[in-house]
């Protein structure tokens, strides 16, 4: 038996290819996040893991990566998918859930290298984690958010078919900001024009409680 077996899951877009963290994959997306991710003067993360000082920044991206692959768990897990364009790692792509065998139901967050951005590529790999979580892991519904200036994320979501689920007021560097709820039911999920491919789920399946 396969104590890990996640480490053999893939998802393949017609550009990308999508597999959980691995070390060596890690330290690659951990120097893409030293590179940049948004511009100094914005924030478009809920928690603001980029306003680290250098190196701190690195230590922390594969540190919290680490701690989301040893806390996983039927009952609560994230999988955080390395994507990568042409065998480099160009972003990170989360699905979570908590009690999936009951609720069925799934968060998603990722980010892009600043090199790697307005290319179509956060529309390709959210849909890659959604059909995923839809087609083959059985969800009902998956959930997001996003600040109202984050438009580029604002906008994968409206092409993907995400509904208006609520705002709140959150603190944001000292200022509020307004943070949009997004749901999708499996229902209204604008399907893209190609097929995922996935390779070795089935042995995941217990891992994610489905």
């Amino acid at each position: 038996m396969d104590p890990w077996p996640l480490r053999h899951l893939v998802l393949r877009t017609p550009r990308l290819e999508l597999r959980p963290d691995d070390d060596a994959g890690l330290l690659e997306l951990a120097g893409l996040a030293g590179q940049g991710i948004h511009p100094p003067a914005e924030m478009p993360f809920i928690v603001p893991f980029t306003d680290r000082a250098p190196g701190e920044l690195e230590r922390g991206v594969a540190q919290y990566n680490w701690r989301q692959r040893a806390e996983l768990s039927p009952a609560k897990w994230t999988v955080s998918f390395l994507v990568r364009h042409q065998d480099r790692v160009i972003g990170n792509q989360s699905l979570s859930a908590e009690e999936f065998a009951i609720t069925r139901e799934v968060r998603s967050g990722s980010w892009l290298g600043m090199a790697h951005q307005g290319k179509g590529f956060g529309t390709e790999m959210r849909a890659a984690v959604l059909a995923f979580a839809f087609d083959h892991l059985g969800a009902v519904q998956a959930r997001s958010e996003a600040f109202a200036d984050n438009h580029a994320s604002l906008g994968v979501s409206r092409r993907l078919g995400y509904l208006d689920n609520g705002s709140k007021l959150v603190a944001r560097r000292g200022q509020a900001a307004t943070e949009l709820g997004l749901r999708l039911p499996a229902a209204e999920f604008v399907r893209p024009d190609w097929t995922l491919e996935v390779e070795g789920l089935d042995a995941c399946r217990e891992l994610l409680g489905c």
